[in-house]
């Protein structure tokens, strides 16, 4: 997604929830919260699926469409978070990105809970 096109998607989501006068809601608690639900729906889409056929699973239509709506519901939360807060999700990825460099270096492949000593 392209900066003109997030930008796009803030400002819809702005009138959305102004149209609603849904605003007064969304300070960072309630915006967490609503992210971290949201999250958890989607984890009950993938619970029971063994994680060797979730590729599979996740390409069934039906499925699919629930997962789109959930991860959806999920960036919507954090695009209105970041809105809220002032974080440029772009700046806040990058970063992190970097941080994710220095902590994981290539010569500690595999799971990135297993760090060397």
């Amino acid at each position: 997604m392209n900066s003109d096109r997030l930008g796009e998607v803030q400002q819809r989501l702005r009138e959305f929830s102004e149209q609603r006068e849904w605003t007064q809601f969304h300070n960072p608690k309630n915006l967490a919260m609503l992210i971290a639900s949201e999250a958890g729906e989607l984890l009950a889409e993938l619970r029971w699926i063994p994680g060797d056929e979730s590729d599979g699973f996740v390409q069934d239509p039906e499925v699919r469409k629930r997962i789109e709506q959930e991860v959806a519901d999920i960036l919507i939360g954090i695009l209105i978070l970041c809105e809220r807060i002032k974080i440029d999700p772009y700046t806040a990825i990058n970063d992190k990105i970097e941080i994710n460099t220095i902590n994981y270096p290539t010569d500690r492949r595999g799971m990135p809970n297993r760090k060397k000593a």
